[in-house]
C-alpha cells in the first residue's frame, strides 16, 4: 500500500521579514550590477532653450563603506520624511475619534445600509478614483472607512480594503477635474512637443473629457471585478457566539427596552445635528481659505503663482501640503460633536480612552512603514529604477514604426517601467522626449500622450512594493485579517489584486486605442490627433 503524502503547509513570510529581505537583496543587487557596469544614457530637454541633454546614469553600489554609511546616517531621515507615515498617523487620530464616537456606525445604518452591495462598491471605487486629484489622500482615508462599511454589512473587511486600494491605485490616471498631476506633467509635455512645433501649447484642461469618462468606466469595471471575482473568495463575516450564554434565560422589561430605544434615537438625532453643524462650519472655513481676494481668505493658496489652478495645486501649495491634516480635523471635529451630542463622550477622558483603544495596535504598522521607507529610499539611491526607465526610453526611441503599434508598445513598456520608477513626473521627464516627437509626427497629440502616461502608470501602480502607499495596503490587510496565526505577506497581497490589475490593464488598453481610433475629443478643443 502506498502511504498518503502529507500536505505541506505553505510558509508565508511576514511582510516585515519580506521588507528586510528586499533591503538585503537591494544591497546585493546594487553590488552585482555595479560590477557589470550596468548603466544607460538617456535624453532630457532643457526647457529654457529646448536643447537635448544627454544623461548617463550608473548603479550606485551600496554594499561598500559609502553605501553602508548612507544607509545608517539617513535611516531616521528616510523614515521621518516618508510621506505615508505622517499622513497615516494624522488620519489614524482623526478616524479613531470619528469611529469611536459611533458616527461611522450611524452613517452605515442610516445611509449606506439602504444601498446594494454593488452600489456601495461602485461608490467607493469612484470616490477612490477621483480622489487622486489631491495626491494620494485616498489611500489613507478610504481604506479604513471602506473596511468598516463592509464589516458593518457582514461582509469581509478585507474586501473593503482591496476595493478602496484598487480604486485609488488603478485609477491614478483619472479624476473628474484637473489636479496636481497636470501641473507636474505639462512642462515636460510642452517641452517635448516644442521640439516639433516651437509654439505648441498644452492647457491644464487638455485631458478633462477623457478623465471624466474613464473615471466612470473604471468604476463600473472595477465593481464587476470586485463583486464577481474578488469578493466571493473572502465570503462573509461570521459573528462569534458565546456558547456559555446560549442556555441562560434573560428577563426583558419591554417598557424599559422601549425607553432605552427612544433615548438612543433622541441622542443619535441630537448628535447628528451637532455633527452636521460642526461639519458645515469647519468645511466652510476650509473652502473660504482657498478663495482668493476676500478678507482673510486665501490662506492655503500659493499666491506667488499667477493662475488659480497653480495656486491650489502647485508645488508649494499649502492646500496640497495640508490637505491630510484638514481632513483629519474634519473627522476630529465632527466626531467630537457627535460623540458629545449623543452622550457617547461624557468628558475628555472618554475621548482619550477611545483614541487609546483604537490606536493601540499601531506598533506593528509603524515597524512595517519604517522598513518600507528604508527599502524605497535605498532602491532609489541605487538608480536602478532610473536606469531601467532610461533603457525603456531607448527601446522606444529605436523603434522604426509609428502610429498605433508604437502607441501600444509604449503603453506596455511604460507600465513595466512603473514597477521600478513609480513617480509619473520622474518617468515622463525621461520618456516624453522619445515618445512625444515621433508619435506627434504620426498624428497623435502630445495631450493624448500625456494621458497615455497616466493610464500606463495606473496599470501597475497597485502591484509594486516600491510604491510608497503599497505598505499602507499591506498594513490594513493584516490589521483586518481574521486569521492572526497567518499573516498576509507582500506577494500574497499582490496575488489578491492581480485579477483586478490584469482586467483593468486590458480595459485601459481598449479605452486608449479605441478613443484614438474613434477620435473623440479628450478635452475642450483637444483631440487624440494633432
Amino acid at each position: 500500500m502506498y502511504k498518503k503524502k502529507k500536505h505541506l503547509k505553505k510558509i508565508r513570510c511576514h511582510p516585515i521579514t519580506t521588507y528586510i529581505l528586499l533591503i538585503l537583496g537591494t544591497f546585493i543587487l546594487s553590488w552585482i550590477l555595479s560590477l557589470v557596469k550596468f548603466q544607460t544614457t538617456y535624453s532630457t530637454i532643457n526647457a529654457a532653450d529646448l536643447a537635448i541633454v544627454q544623461n548617463t546614469v550608473t548603479v550606485n553600489n551600496l554594499l561598500n563603506f559609502d553605501g553602508l554609511k548612507y544607509f545608517i546616517s539617513n535611516a531616521s531621515r528616510n523614515f521621518i520624511s516618508f510621506a505615508p507615515l505622517s499622513m497615516f498617523l494624522m488620519m489614524a487620530i482623526g478616524l479613531s475619534i470619528f469611529a469611536g464616537s459611533g458616527l461611522i456606525d450611524l452613517l452605515s445604518k442610516k445611509i449606506f445600509s439602504k444601498m446594494s452591495n454593488k452600489a456601495l462598491t461602485f461608490l467607493i471605487i469612484f470616490i477612490a478614483t477621483i480622489s487622486t486629484i489631491i495626491n494620494d489622500i485616498g489611500y489613507i482615508i478610504l481604506i479604513p472607512i471602506a473596511a468598516s462599511l463592509y464589516k458593518s454589512r457582514k461582509r469581509n473587511p478585507l474586501t473593503g480594503v482591496i476595493t478602496a486600494f484598487c480604486g485609488v491605485a488603478f485609477g491614478t490616471g483619472t479624476t473628474i477635474f484637473v489636479g496636481s498631476s497636470e501641473v507636474d506633467l505639462i512642462p515636460y509635455t510642452t517641452s517635448a512637443a516644442r521640439l516639433v512645433d516651437s509654439a505648441y501649447h498644452v492647457s491644464l484642461l487638455s485631458n478633462l473629457f477623457i478623465m471624466i469618462i474613464t473615471s466612470l468606466v473604471l468604476a463600473i469595471v472595477g465593481t464587476i471585478i470586485i463583486e464577481k471575482i474578488i469578493a466571493p473568495r473572502f465570503g462573509k463575516v461570521k459573528e462569534k457566539k458565546d456558547l456559555a450564554l446560549e442556555n441562560e434565560i434573560e428577563v426583558i422589561d419591554l417598557e424599559e427596552q422601549e425607553q432605552d430605544k427612544l433615548n438612543q434615537e433622541y441622542n443619535e438625532k441630537r448628535g447628528s445635528r451637532y455633527a452636521f453643524i460642526a461639519s458645515l462650519i469647519i468645511i466652510g472655513l476650509f473652502i473660504y481659505s482657498v478663495i482668493p481676494n476676500l478678507p482673510l481668505s486665501g490662506m492655503l493658496l500659493d499666491m506667488n503663482e499667477k493662475t488659480y489652478l497653480r495656486q491650489i495645486f502647485g508645488e508649494n501649495s499649502y492646500f496640497q501640503d495640508g490637505f491630510t491634516y484638514m481632513m483629519s480635523l474634519v473627522f476630529i471635529v465632527t466626531g467630537l460633536a457627535y460623540g458629545f451630542g449623543s452622550r457617547k463622550f461624557k468628558n475628555d477622558r472618554d475621548v482619550f480612552e477611545t483614541c487609546h483603544e483604537n490606536l493601540n495596535n499601531l506598533g506593528g504598522i509603524i515597524v512595517l512603514i519604517f522598513l518600507a521607507s528604508q527599502f524605497i529610499a535605498i532602491f532609489k539611491k541605487t538608480n536602478i529604477g532610473i536606469i531601467l526607465t532610461g533603457i525603456v526610453a531607448n527601446i522606444i526611441d529605436s523603434l522604426s514604426f509609428g502610429g498605433i503599434p508604437l502607441l501600444f508598445i509604449s503603453i506596455i513598456l511604460i507600465a513595466l517601467a512603473n514597477i521600478f520608477l513609480t513617480t509619473a513626473q520622474g518617468k515622463w521627464m525621461i520618456l516624453a522626449p522619445v515618445i512625444v516627437p515621433p508619435l506627434m509626427q504620426s498624428n497623435i497629440s502630445p495631450q493624448f500622450l500625456q494621458f497615455v502616461l497616466r493610464a500606463s502608470d495606473s496599470m501597475t501602480k497597485g502591484i509594486t512594493p516600491l510604491s510608497a502607499f503599497f505598505v499602507i495596503f499591506v498594513a490594513y490587510l493584516n490589521m483586518y485579517n481574521s486569521n492572526k496565526d497567518q499573516s498576509i505577506g507582500i506577494f500574497q497581497a499582490i496575488k489578491m489584486i492581480m485579477p483586478y490589475c490584469l482586467i483593468i490593464s486590458v480595459t485601459w488598453l481598449l479605452l486608449l486605442i479605441g478613443w484614438y481610433i474613434i477620435g473623440l475629443p479628450i478635452g475642450p478643443s483637444v483631440y487624440p490627433t494633432v
